[in-house]
């Protein structure tokens, strides 16, 4: 039976990444989607995508842009970086990739490129690293950089109330749109979870890799999900993004 299995913030977790494909017990016949931001925080950012090219090769999978991601490609095309994503684990990842040189380096410039905005299902489930902006949804976000910025929409979901139905007035017009959106971006460990969240319709499955949580992998259908050891475990010499 095949699954639709979504994949949190990675942050060069390398080894969480084995982990937890081990522990869901991936077969081909799953259809994968990475929520984006590969990059930043831990020493493997490099091996992780050259893992998720070949991922690409051999599953049937899907890759979100994040914006660790987007600031990694940036970076590379130009050699110009930003301050805050210098301290944000961009330090880390530009020390790392001074040893990725010709064709490999080319080779994860065009996989960075390629990266997709948001996946909409034929379920009506939408999946993008961080939010949108627009009332009237995806088609509608003049701002699409939001795609992989956007904090507002989780912010939104947390703090609404419950007890509104979805024909209220004052209930989001942008969670009506679609049955369910998977995002990452914001770690669900500022509210004290390390499990993948859910408020209103929306499932946040950063689950704090990048700081002292765990890697995530989750059934979109049955919402069952399985983690990796807290990641800061895995590479004990390393701070991450702490």
């Amino acid at each position: 039976m095949s699954r639709t299995l979504v994949i949190g913030d990675i942050h060069g977790a390398y080894i969480a990444l084995q982990q937890i494909l081990e522990r869901a017990t991936v077969t081909t016949s799953d259809t994968l989607i990475f929520l984006g931001d590969y990059v930043d925080g831990w020493s493997q950012s490099a091996e992780v995508i050259d893992f998720l090219m070949e991922i690409k090769q051999q599953y049937n999978s899907i890759f979100m842009r994040g914006n660790h991601d987007d600031l990694l490609l940036d970076w590379m095309k130009t050699g110009e970086y930003n301050e805050q994503w210098f301290n944000h684990g961009g330090k880390l990842t530009t020390e790392k990739y001074s040893s990725v040189i010709g064709d490999r380096r080319e080779a994860h410039v065009a996989f960075l490129e390629n990266l997709q905005d948001y996946h909409h299902d034929n379920d009506n489930k939408l999946f993008l690293h961080a939010g949108f902006t627009n009332q009237n949804g995806i088609k509608g976000e003049y701002f699409t950089r939001m795609f992989y910025w956007d904090r507002t929409l989780w912010e939104t979901a947390l703090a609404l109330d419950e007890s509104l139905e979805k024909n209220h007035p004052q209930y989001p017009k942008r969670f009506t749109h679609y049955s369910e959106i998977f995002i990452g971006h914001t770690p669900v460990t500022r509210i004290g979870e390390t499990k993948p969240v859910n408020k209103a319709s929306i499932w946040n499955v950063d689950t704090g890799a990048a700081f002292k949580g765990p890697l995530t992998v989750i059934d979109a259908d049955t919402k069952e999900y399985w983690q990796s050891d807290p990641v800061y475990k895995l590479y004990p010499n390393e701070d991450g993004r702490n």
